[in-house]
């Protein structure tokens, strides 16, 4: 009987593998001919896979969109046809994909979107949905059996968002998203593991929440290197026929940038020292030519006038001062100081507009109107400046 039935198994194998054998001959010698026919007749098999269904076309249309509109296959603006409907038809045979637009809800947190698309991945059907789709998030695609509570939608894509925080590595600031619940868990995640001399700033049981800062540093000497600013150089130029104070940009410049190398040293996040060891120009400023006003005025009027104008009493204290401070005289300049004007401003920009050579502009009455402010708000009156003045020799 074991005999008998061991002859019987073998002769069943053998028959189904006959059997795989003939039909498989048999649709290579199909293909084959229906490709050779293709080939002699100067047409082509297309093979469409549309709603799970497989169709077979033999056309002469030099475009997928001309074969699918000469078998009456229609597409709408928003379904996706792999190749794309323009794609010359070349060879003999084609597969093409429709893939057809269907309603998605787009479920993000407590908002829901509904949109009609035929994108496939988790990624272009969050931009079908204008919705931000970060590496980290993760998403869940499921069909909808309740399609009157879904709007209609016959497929559901959940996103559970990751957390954003700021991560300071090794010197460098950036946003970043995680799933991990903790410090410890986000490096890991990341792929980050510490070395003997590497610190972070919070421990690695600290719970990740949204918009935290994680520090991570390395301590002892280390190199950085940064992108800075180069300053533009300035060049002005002077105009005879504009007032002093007159300035604006004749030619626009920009800083240049360089990458700078430090060598710092680090102990528990905090930089305790830098050096600076290496500056590369990568890109070079551009100079900037401004125009400025060389033209001064004609001074008019006498001492008495410009205090009557500024609001200066024309008292013995008044009197006092600005003889002694400069004579009444605009243009008076201290060698040693550099102060300048009628009040002797320190630096002489304090009243207003100024030279190119950083002197003050002669504005006798502007330089009296700032000396008068000065006494008054520093000593409350003439007479108490004088008396300043008289016991200390300055004011």
């Amino acid at each position: 009987m074991k005999i008998t039935y061991l002859k019987q198994s073998l002769v069943s194998g053998w028959w189904l593998l006959a059997t795989i054998l003939v039909f498989a001959l048999l649709w290579s010698v199909r293909s084959a001919t229906a490709e050779s026919t293709v080939r002699a007749t100067g047409e082509r098999l297309i093979t469409v896979y549309d709603r799970g269904q497989e169709q077979n076309i033999v056309t002469r249309a030099t475009t997928v969109r001309d074969a699918l509109k000469e078998a009456e296959i229609d597409v709408n603006d928003i379904d996706i046809v792999e190749p794309k409907l323009d794609a010359k038809l070349t060879a003999s045979h084609y597969s093409v994909n429709v893939y057809r637009a269907r309603p998605v809800v787009v479920s993000d947190g407590i908002s829901s979107t509904r949109v009609m698309t035929a994108a496939q991945s988790p990624t272009a059907i969050a931009k079908a949905a204008k919705t931000a789709l970060y590496d980290e998030d993760q998403t869940k695609l499921n069909r909808v059996d309740d399609v009157l509570s879904d709007g209609g939608a016959g497929l559901k894509m959940s996103i559970d968002r990751a957390t954003a925080f700021t991560f300071v590595q090794y010197g460098k600031s950036f946003t970043t998203r995680t799933q991990a619940t903790t410090v410890g868990a986000m490096l890991k995640e990341k792929g980050i593991e510490l070395g003997p001399d590497d610190g972070t700033s919070l421990s690695f049981e600290t719970p990740i929440t949204a918009n935290m800062t994680v520090a991570l540093w390395r301590n002892g000497v280390q190199t950085i290197t940064q992108e800075e600013a180069v300053a533009m150089p300035v060049r002005q130029v002077k105009d005879t026929e504009k007032e002093i104070g007159y300035k604006a940009v004749q030619t626009t410049g920009k800083p240049g940038k360089k990458q700078v190398t430090y060598e710092i040293n680090t102990q528990n996040g905090k930089e305790v020292a830098r050096k600076e060891i290496q500056s590369v120009v990568t890109e070079q400023p551009t100079e900037q030519v401004e125009v400025i006003g060389a033209k001064t005025k004609a001074i008019t009027g006498s001492c008495g006038e410009w205090m009557a104008a500024a609001g200066v009493p024309n008292s013995t204290s008044a009197n006092y001062l600005i003889a002694k401070e400069s004579g009444c005289n605009p243009n008076s300049v201290n060698k040693s100081s550099g102060a300048c004007g009628i009040g002797q401003s320190l630096p002489c920009s304090k009243m207003g507009p100024v030279n190119a050579d950083g002197t003050s502009a002669v504005d006798p009455v502007g330089q009296m109107r700032w000396m008068h402010n000065y006494v008054m708000g520093r000593y409350g009156s003439w007479d108490a400046a004088a008396a300043f003045h008289r016991s200390h020799g300055w004011y």
